[in-house]
């Protein structure tokens, strides 16, 4: 950073002053950690006794937060797990039935965001022509935000009483999720302008003032892939276009280093079969309410919580169960 020029080029530099922040932060918890723990052995005595008042209770309180965070952090040690987050979410098969899903795991994401203090920008948001969601594509940013989101790509599965069913009948519904990390601009992905159609439409959503009335909203596709990336959130078709390309990028590179990997089963998650039997993790709200996620065996049965963005159990069951499988191939 005391490089000459090195702030001549601020989208190079953002993400390693990003990367100087998530560390500094993190000798910060350590340090803290080290003096909590000097503290905790001087009160051991009275602690064993049980005479531990409301102070140090508060303070074994922080003390088991600040570890648990930075015990997850620790296992977010990918090569991509610092970057922002782009994902994706597409309803499957059934109509208003799934697009309305879709939309609740956009609010259980967002909402994950908020909690986590992530930065969230709207790239890309078609609605459902009676409800609902067609397809949205939201970027995240902050520390660890493709790290902590990464392990949400996959088919997702509701299963409730339908509120458009006037028999009040059960319902299985299934919407895809698909996160990719966001690159940087030094990353060389090679795009032939040829081999790219572009598209101009309308900007379409839920309405009012947000909602352009010019044919801004842009959609690129990679046709010899036939990656597909959109951008609709600015009234300027210019910077429309460069933000679909940013995704187009990230979706590109992201496919290229899941072929390395030999895993082009799971490239994008709407390319996913989205239906059942495919599904990472089930949402049941009837007749009795529980999450579980397939992977890992990991349930909880408060789903509202979880549909409000109380997502950290899960991801840090997944990290865990990611490290165990590394660990037993090593």
């Amino acid at each position: 950073m005391q490089q000459p020029g090195f702030w001549d080029n601020p989208e190079v530099g953002a993400p390693l002053v990003q990367r100087r922040r998530a560390l500094e932060r993190r000798l910060e918890t350590v340090d803290q950690l080290d003096e909590d723990a000097t503290e905790i052995e001087a009160w051991r005595e009275l602690l064993a006794e049980g005479e531990a008042d409301g102070e140090v209770a508060a303070l074994i309180t922080r003390v088991d937060a600040a570890l648990a965070t930075l015990d997850l952090e620790l296992k977010l040690s990918g090569e991509n797990d610092a970057n922002n987050a782009i994902f994706s979410i597409h309803p499957g098969a059934g109509g208003t039935e799934s697009q309305d899903w879709a939309e609740m795991l956009l609010r259980m994401y967002l909402r994950f965001a908020e909690q986590s203090k992530f930065e969230v920008e709207i790239l890309e948001h078609q609605s459902g022509e009676e409800a609902g969601l067609k397809s949205a594509t939201i970027a995240v940013r902050g520390e660890y935000a493709y790290g902590y989101m990464k392990g949400e790509s996959g088919v997702h599965r509701l299963v409730r009483i339908s509120p458009f069913d006037a028999a009040k009948r059960r319902h299985t519904s299934f919407a895809s999720m698909s996160v990719v990390p966001e690159v940087d601009d030094d990353v060389v992905i090679d795009i032939d302008e040829k081999e790219l159609r572009i598209d101009t439409y309308r900007s379409s959503g839920a309405g009012g003032q947000h909602v352009n009335v010019t044919d801004s909203a842009v959609r690129i596709t990679h046709l010899p892939t036939g990656v597909v990336a959109s951008c609709q959130n600015e009234r300027s078709q210019h910077k429309n276009k460069a933000t679909a390309m940013k995704i187009l990028r990230a979706r590109l590179y992201d496919r290229e280093m899941k072929a390395r990997a030999d895993e082009k089963d799971r490239l994008e998650g709407e390319k996913m079969e989205i239906g059942f039997g495919s599904q990472i993790r089930s949402y049941v709200l009837h007749p009795y309410r529980m999450v579980k996620d397939h992977r890992t065996d990991f349930e909880v049965g408060d789903a509202d919580r979880v549909l409000d963005g109380e997502l950290k159990p899960f991801i840090e069951a997944y990290l865990k169960s990611q490290l165990s499988t590394a660990g037993a191939d090593g």
